[in-house]
């Protein structure tokens, strides 16, 4: 039996959303630098994406919508998932970060403080934090 039958289609559809979000950030300054196909090869091994759904994704990311997790946890994590990818090419422009702004009010974060989230965000992905850390700050600043 393959990995990718023991998870639900619903499973499968959320992890092709959450890839197509972060093929959107990769592609945002109009080109993938080796670091961000690198980044997005590890990201779809981890997510089963298929060879041929990678390069569906990769011609029209936007075909694809935001699927915000129900847990908080989750929706950590896809914000992890997305910082890591603007900081992987060390170029945080107005493009990456307007997608992340949206990717991040999708994912269910509040419009009124997604800047300040995400600006965290990015402060710990520099500072080389795993996501186990990562989730405990965000979480500790929004207490």
């Amino acid at each position: 039996m393959s990995i990718s039958n023991l998870y639900s289609s619903g499973f499968r559809d959320r992890n092709r959303d959450h890839f197509a979000a972060i093929v959107r950030v990769a592609l945002s300054d109009g080109e993938m630098t080796p670091e961000e196909k690198a980044f997005l090869d590890r990201l779809a091994h981890n997510l089963d994406i298929s060879p041929e759904l990678y390069e569906s994704v990769l011609e029209n990311p936007a075909a694809y919508p935001v699927n915000p997790p129900s847990l908080y946890v989750a929706r950590l994590e896809r914000l992890y998932d997305i910082a890591r990818m603007i900081y992987v090419d060390h170029i945080e422009d107005e493009d990456e970060l307007r997608i992340m702004r949206r990717l991040s009010i999708g994912l269910g974060f509040n419009p009124a403080n997604v800047d300040l989230i995400n600006k965290k965000a990015l402060d710990l992905i520099h500072m080389g934090v795993d996501l186990d850390t990562f989730i405990e700050e965000i979480k500790h600043m929004n207490r």
